[in-house]
């Protein structure tokens, strides 16, 4: 047994300064030979691309709330809240490190306008931000770059996605568009 398992998690992250979470551990160290043999990424047709196809859309059918030079921000289509959006670079790349500099200093950029945006127009008190990186870090596009950002209130949550695998969206997406939308042209 591994010095961390004999001492237990709670003893292990205090004495690596961690705090200890309450969760226990199943140690797996044989399954990093699975994981360090991963399979090479499947290619993918840009054409089927759904965040692709979106750039060549009129702004109100593919929900496009504002387009940038390198990226733009689209609704998500299956969002977490109202005005879950999604900022996408325009170029077809699956990898945050595939980004080039411009491509991602305007995703941070765009991604502070959204949540100003998003502030002013729903009262947002929250934001989860981030990216999942290809399929197994929980992608549903994996192949083409996007961040989210997910504006949070208090008690936007309830027992609905856990029972009964529904989220409850109060606002319809057309709505949401359509307030984004002008709200972010007047922020400019």
């Amino acid at each position: 047994m591994s010095e961390m398992s004999e001492t237990g998690d709670s003893t292990a992250a205090e004495m690596m300064g961690g705090v200890p979470d309450g969760f226990e551990r199943l140690w797996t160290p044989h399954r990093m030979a699975y994981i360090e043999d991963g399979k090479a990424r499947a290619s993918y047709d840009e054409t089927a691309c759904p965040l692709c196809t979106k750039v060549g859309r009129s702004d109100r059918e593919a929900l496009v709330v504002h387009r940038g030079e390198h990226c733009y921000v689209v609704l998500n289509l299956y969002p977490y809240n109202p005005g879950h959006l999604m900022v996408c670079p325009y170029r077809h790349i699956g990898w945050y490190t595939e980004a080039t500099d411009a491509e991602r200093d305007e995703m941070g950029v765009l991604t502070q306008q959204a949540m100003r945006v998003l502030t002013e127009v729903s009262g947002t008190q929250g934001f989860n931000i981030g990216m999942n990186q290809g399929a197994v870090g929980g992608a549903g596009i994996s192949e083409h770059l996007h961040q989210h950002v997910v504006p949070r209130w208090t008690g936007d949550s309830n027992f609905l996605p856990i029972i009964a695998k529904t989220k409850a969206v109060p606002q319809m997406l057309g709505d949401t568009w359509r307030r984004l939308s002008e709200a972010w042209q007047q922020q400019k």
